[in-house]
């Protein structure tokens, strides 16, 4: 039995905008500005996902810098300053949506399907970098981490923007590319779609239980289409 679906909601980075440069090159320069060891590029595939706060702390980590004397809490601190601002002169220098990308959105355009974006990204920056890409009337709803939702994969922020879509969150698709979205997903009652082009690849994303993994962009809109039949569709909440 598949499921009417009412809905879709994006994650942003690894999934609508390959965004990993630019946080790469944001956080190398807070940790040479402390004296501290840089990572490449790739490193960072499993350091994002959980909020800049957590980026932080798994820079620091891979770094082998658990055991300097600095005091833990202020170092992060003003690390995650010092990335924030780096960050937010230079967020989109490199970040460019992933192929395939403005098609989808133009193709759920033409279904008629209300659109959202919710990511563990700071609230003030996610704005700014969807705009940077993509028209105004595209999201009905755009959302990173605010004051009063916890952060994915607590379900709180997927089932109030399902809420304010006027849909219920059995209806929604939600797509993303990490274990982190799945279980948020999951957690809502809503559909977890794995994004096999993003950062974390398929096998992260089938052990976090995505009903469906896909490897490009354009497979999305038929499986909406046709109603959704998956193995773990129906996991999760109901309400």
């Amino acid at each position: 039995m598949g499921r009417d679906i009412r809905a879709v909601l994006f994650d942003l980075d690894g999934t609508l905008l390959d965004t990993l440069s630019d946080i790469a090159s944001a956080m190398n320069a807070a940790l040479a500005a402390h004296g501290l060891p840089t990572h490449p590029v790739d490193a960072y595939r499993l350091m994002v996902g959980s909020g800049a706060d957590v980026l932080v702390r798994r820079a620091l980590a891979s770094g082998g810098e658990d055991a300097r004397p600095h005091p833990a809490d202020d170092l992060v601190g003003s690390l995650l300053d010092r990335m924030k601002q780096e960050y937010a002169a230079n967020t989109v220098s490199r970040t460019r949506p992933y192929p395939g990308i403005p098609k989808l959105i133009g193709e759920l355009a033409e279904l008629g399907l209300p659109l959202a974006v919710l990511s563990n990204k700071p609230d003030e920056l996610v704005k700014p970098i969807v705009a940077a890409f993509f028209a105004d009337d595209t999201f009905s709803v755009i959302r990173g981490l605010r004051d009063g939702f916890p952060r994915k994969p607590d379900p709180a922020g997927a089932c109030a923007i399902a809420s304010e879509l006027g849909v219920k969150p059995r209806e929604c698709v939600y797509l993303g590319d990490s274990d982190v979205d799945m279980q948020t997903a999951r957690n809502a009652g809503m559909i977890a779609i794995g994004a096999g082009w993003g950062f974390r690849g398929r096998a992260e994303l089938v052990r976090a239980g995505a009903a469906r993994v896909i490897d490009d962009p354009g497979e999305l809109t038929p499986l909406i289409r046709g109603g959704f039949h998956a193995e773990g569709a129906d996991s999760g909440r109901t309400d």
